[in-house]
């Protein structure tokens, strides 16, 4: 298992499991877009958890060489 797999597989875990916190966007060393889902997540009352619970889903059905490419490398921020 590469370390890139590996960054796809925790981040999209995190997403599924604890995607409000941003967890995901930090595991991807996306601090900005991390911060910014726990600020929507807060000020939606928890309905912000959607957004990381969609891309969780998003990042477990991507190749890993799909995922790199537009997350890690192009850094796309959302979905």
């Amino acid at each position: 298992m590469s370390s890139q797999e590996s960054k796809r597989v925790l981040a999209g875990v995190m997403g599924v499991v604890l995607g409000g916190l941003g967890i995901h966007r930090f595991v991807i060393d996306d601090v900005k877009g991390g911060i910014l889902r726990i600020v929507i997540t807060v000020c939606t009352c928890g309905l912000g958890n959607l957004i990381g619970l969609i891309e969780g889903i998003i990042y477990l059905t991507k190749s890993d060489e799909e995922f790199v490419r537009t997350y890690q490398v192009e850094k796309k921020a959302w979905f």
